[in-house]
């Protein structure tokens, strides 16, 4: 199905389960421990062996020597890997750093070695019997020193845009801010560690596997072992978290492979906490200068984002700048990437990528120049609302109620009741402060398809290949095809996660809800098509309700046409082209300062989200929690710290790198407002997984100074910041 006009009334907009707050199909599996997760397969492939990862102890340089004998020597021990005796090996264009490293090293704990044994204790005591010998070379591991000889970079086709006279207008304007905004690496710390099965059958390998884009770990196998896709099966039908960390093939699903050839016998692999934060992803640390000049009643004339990130050769930078182009209105504009060159583990896609971190930093500087203005912080953002891209005034965007989404928010947060003097507000011991920021996201399309068929017993059965990460994919999929086929909710079968079903988008980006719901509504409409013209009835008046199709007087029971199947794909025109096609929101954040400590603790958190239509308000509410919760662990705790000496990241555990508990966010509330957007999708729908985050820290760091009159530029706001310039309160 070729989505290229607007959709018009649809099956969708029935409504009678497509935006209901069900509860999630799947929530029975996962609550009694029967949801079948990567490592714990354990009837598809008998008596399988155990694999233990091997990083490198160096950052750069190379391999000289590595003596195996006394790992082979030990108890249990079946096999061990190396690039030796790997054979030839591929690199995919997804990883920037080769998954088996040998002799040359790129980054600390780069895979080195695959230890196979009969249990995971013999794997790990062989793994430490092996000894290497390095040639360490010099490092880059500081962002900030690098930054003097970063670049543009290669991979992004639009790493600066500029839209008048932003010098100038910058310099005439009579009201300026210039600041300095750092974010560090930053950790994705999913439940589920990256783990992976493999098995060998002849010429022909299954993988068991965590991994939120089916499709190109199918493609990126098979181009790293050079061997044809058709000769590969990736399942991943249930994912204990992944974030973007979980986006591209990571060193265990490889090595398990090799392991699995090498051993002769299915193998299992999965990365301790340490090789999760150095062997895979991180959210790379950025350095932004933000620079703002507007007229004194308010109006924003020039805006320039500028942003500085790091990576492995050859790799990406992080797009901190990209909201910044779309967000806010002014006539003179500057936008600019670096990339610098670092030899620590690869920066890639971590929870909104991009707006996150840049929203970090832009959403203070909005602060900032309110502040500069003497005007409220809610005024001043809607006062420089924009419905049309300000980049290219020709282009409107699809639906824009950011402004809505800014006045209900202060509204229902009570923010009327803020005294805009910083430090002002105290209860007790506490200093109380109030921070709003905008949220933005993108609403990203891709194609994506899905295969739906009735069974013997008149159930609807959707597969494909799309993922469920924890977001509810099961459940609003299910939804999809309930309300297309007319049957209730319990009446459908989805199965997810295998590249033996049709191509769906994948999980990430933010696009999997919208995108994979339209495959289904399309796979949906072609069978409704062929079932319609086989019962004799008109397919263009046919209702399909209560397992029954109707038209024309006559009713005929979707179960006449069991075996009956339809396959069909989602593609877009242009319309995305024509429209800007965005999400927006607001948050609003309460904390409370203590006078002597400076601890901080969040005391009430608000969103409110513009994200078209709702596909399931439950799921979608868990999905915004979620994406706060994180963006308070960005804006108070979470740091990745660099050992500089030595180029790895030092506190790779949860037990020093820090995330928020429950304890941390006593109230939060989400409001969506009530909205189609027709230039999306047939479902009318965008995503909302990913707007959850984008703009929280710098609501929290607001919420900070305004409590105390401390202002932190630099991330995470720890107290060892503030202590210093606490107020002195009597």
């Amino acid at each position: 199905m070729k989505f290229d006009t607007p959709a018009t009334t649809n099956p969708i907009d029935a409504g009678r389960v497509v935006g209901q707050a069900v509860d999630r199909i799947d929530g029975a599996r996962k609550t009694t421990g029967t949801a079948t997760y990567a490592y714990e397969w354990h009837d598809v492939a008998p008596n399988p062996a155990y694999g233990y990862v091997v990083g490198a102890g160096i950052a750069k340089g190379r391999i000289r020597t590595m003596q195996l004998d006394a790992a082979r020597r030990a108890p249990g021990v079946l096999a061990i890997v190396t690039a030796q005796n790997a054979g030839k090996l591929g690199k995919a264009k997804r990883n920037t750093a080769r998954l088996l490293a040998g002799p040359e090293i790129q980054h600390y704990h780069q895979a080195i070695a695959l230890v196979v044994a009969e249990t995971f204790e013999q794997a790990r005591a062989a793994a430490a019997l092996i000894r290497v010998d390095y040639a360490a070379e010099k490092g880059q591991f500081d962002l900030e020193d690098a930054c003097c000889f970063s670049a543009k970079p290669k991979k992004d086709s639009k790493p600066d845009t500029e839209v008048g006279d932003f010098e100038g207008a910058f310099a005439a304007a009579p009201v300026q801010l210039d600041a300095r905004y750092t974010t560090p690496d930053q950790s994705h710390c999913m439940m589920e560690p990256h783990a992976s099965m493999a098995a060998w059958s002849g010429d022909k390998v299954t993988i068991w596997t965590a991994n939120q884009m089916v499709a190109w770990a199918h493609e990126d196998m098979a181009t790293t072992l050079g061997i044809p896709k058709e000769k590969i099966r990736i399942v991943s039908p249930f994912i204990g978290g992944g974030f973007g960390g979980k986006l591209f093939l990571r060193a265990e699903v490889l090595l398990a492979v090799l392991g699995a050839r090498e051993a002769r016998r299915p193998v299992k692999v999965a990365l301790t906490r340490p090789l999760m934060a150095n062997n895979t992803t991180h959210r790379p640390a950025t350095i932004q200068r933000i620079r703002i000049g507007a007229t004194r009643d308010g109006k924003i004339t020039a805006i320039g984002h500028e942003s500085w990130s790091g990576d492995l050769q050859g790799g990406q930078p992080e797009t901190a700048v990209m909201q910044t182009r779309l967000l806010y209105a002014g006539a003179n504009r500057m936008t600019t990437m670096r990339l610098a060159t670092l030899d620590l583990p690869e920066g890639n896609a971590m929870r909104a990528p991009g707006e996150a971190p840049g929203l970090m930093a832009l959403e203070i500087a909005i602060d900032e120049m309110a502040e500069k203005l003497g005007m409220d912080p809610v005024q001043f953002r809607i006062l420089n609302d924009t419905q049309v891209d300000p980049e290219k005034p020709e282009r409107p965007f699809s639906q824009r109620r950011f402004v809505e989404c800014l006045r209900l928010g202060a509204e229902h947060f009570g923010w009327n009741r803020r005294n805009p003097k910083p430090g002002s507000m105290r209860e007790g011991q506490w200093l109380i402060g109030m921070g709003v920021a905008s949220a933005f996201r993108n609403n990203l399309l891709t194609k994506s398809g899905a295969r739906v068929a009735i069974d013997a017993g008149g159930a609807v059965v959707v597969e494909t290949d799309m993922t469920d990460i924890g977001t509810g994919s099961y459940t609003i999929i299910a939804q999809t095809a309930a309300e297309m086929m007319g049957v209730p909710l319990d009446r459908v079968v989805v199965r997810l996660g295998d590249s033996n079903f049709p191509e769906s988008c994948g999980s990430g980006g933010q696009w999997g809800g919208n995108n994979a719901t339209a495959g289904v509504y399309a796979a949906c409409m072609k069978l409704r098509q062929t079932l319609a013209e086989r019962a004799g009835l008109d397919a263009a008046h046919a209702v399909f309700e209560g397992g029954q199709i109707r038209a024309g007087g006559r009713s005929v029971p979707l179960a006449q046409f069991a075996g009956a199947s339809a396959e069909d794909i989602i593609e877009y025109g242009d319309l995305d082209k024509k429209y800007q096609q965005s999400t927006f929101g607001g948050h609003f954040v309460e904390v409370a300062v203590d006078l002597a400590t400076a601890e901080v603790r969040v005391q009430r958190m608000l969103a409110v989200c513009a994200a078209g239509r709702i596909l399931n308000p439950k799921s979608a509410r868990s999905q915004v929690i979620g994406a706060m919760t994180m963006g308070v662990g960005a804006a108070l705790m979470e740091a990745l710290h660099v050992d500089k000496r030595v180029g790895f990241f030092a506190n790779h555990d949860l037990a020093s790198y820090e995330v928020p508990v429950h304890a941390d966010i006593p109230h939060q509330e989400v409001i969506f407002l009530d909205e189609t957007d027709p230039i999306s999708s047939p479902m009318k729908a965008k995503g909302v997984g990913e707007l959850g985050i984008c703009g929280v820290a710098a609501a929290v760091a607001n919420a900070v100074y305004h409590a105390t009159g401390v202002r932190v530029r630099d991330y995470p706001v720890t107290l060892d910041k503030m202590l210093a310039a606490m107020p002195v309160v009597g």
